[in-house]
């Protein structure tokens, strides 16, 4: 007979099956955009072999598009590799939000986890687990792996089809535009509030004035100043709430 699953277990179950419903709205952009990653990859000069290592290893689609000019340029492999680490900056960023919360588990497994720690899994896995849940462990391990699993698959298999049908696939389909339409679905219905909206301004006006330098790292300024800017309008939204409650009067 099968045990009978335990309050907590089911919990985490329920946890996993939600992480796993919130990440499917992802897919079809991450598939597109997996797509054309593969496309260039082969149309850089990569083989099949080496397109389908890298995609595995590194599964980051703007460090990868970024350095495929650099690969198809044959500069000197340490500017490749420094271009690509100065691209995903970002992720040290995702990880000081979301890292603390799987502080109790090895460093392992941690490693493990920070390998599918994207932009996808930092979109919602704060918006369930905000900083305040810190001390609190039930379900956000499951939530992840709901979160992780269909935005790998998705982006590993668009692109492998698109390594795949590189030939295939005509410019005139315009997949990289449906991608970004996609990606534009996802991410609108998450400026829900004044403090994401000013930061979601003030990274896009930092992103065209800063897109002139190098190695793309107008997007790290760009995502840094506007977090910055969000997390200060959050601050001083809440302080004049605050203010407003202990002037007004009590009945």
């Amino acid at each position: 007979m099968n045990p009978i699953p335990t309050e907590a277990a089911e919990r985490e179950r329920a946890a996993f099956w939600d992480g796993v419903r919130v990440s499917t709205q992802t897919m079809p952009g991450l598939f597109a955009w997996g797509t054309v990653t593969g496309m260039s990859m082969v149309q850089a000069g990569l083989t099949i072999w080496q397109a389908l290592l890298m995609t595995i290893t590194v599964y980051a689609g703007s460090a990868q598009l970024a350095v495929l000019p650099l690969i198809a340029a044959s500069v000197p492999l340490g500017v490749i590799v420094f271009t690509g680490f100065m691209v995903n900056l970002r992720f040290v960023i995702f990880s000081a939000v979301v890292g603390p919360h799987f502080a109790h588990l090895p460093w392992y497994q941690r490693l493990w986890y920070g390998y599918f720690n994207v932009d996808v899994i930092m979109a919602f896995f704060p918006q369930r687990y905000p900083a305040h849940t810190l001390g609190k462990t039930a379900g956000k391990v499951a939530y992840f792996t709901g979160l992780a699993i269909p935005n790998w698959t998705a982006w590993q298999v668009g692109t492998v089809a698109g390594i795949l049908l590189a030939s295939q696939i005509p410019a005139s389909w315009g997949i990289g535009f449906a991608g970004t339409v996609a990606l534009l679905a996802i991410t609108v219905p998450l400026v829900a509030n004044r403090p994401t909206v000013i930061g979601v301004i003030v990274a896009s006006i930092v992103s065209i004035m800063s897109v002139g330098l190098p190695y793309r790292l107008g997007l790290l300024v760009a995502m840094v100043v506007g977090i910055a800017a969000a997390v200060a309008a959050d601050r001083l939204i809440s302080q004049r709430a605050s203010a407003a409650r202990q002037e007004s009067p009590h009945e």
